[in-house]
């Protein structure tokens, strides 16, 4: 079995609008828990969670090809992402 290691570095859009407020809520619960309890897991977790859903790619959502966009956010990154390339290109 290969593993595919490009799609983990092409960094598209793969997590819905559900899916980051999600992400941002647990995230933030996590690191405000972790400052009480010391725990070190729990801060890494909870930042991971945050970052994640700051800039709407997950890792390990590339590393599946799993995907939470909706019709209307898929269309809005992908216009996003295509405007980035033109942008590298100049």
């Amino acid at each position: 079995m290969n593993f595919d290691y490009k799609r983990l570095v092409k960094f598209e859009h793969n997590i819905g609008v559900k899916d980051k407020k999600v992400r941002m809520y647990a995230g933030l619960a996590l690191l405000f828990v972790s400052l009480f309890l010391g725990s070190v897991l729990l801060l890494l977790v909870g930042g991971v969670l945050v970052a994640t859903s700051y800039f709407g790619w997950c890792p390990a959502y590339s590393s599946v090809s799993h995907n939470t966009l909706c019709g209307a956010d898929a269309q809005a990154a992908s216009v996003a992402e295509s405007s980035n390339e033109a942008d590298e290109s100049h």
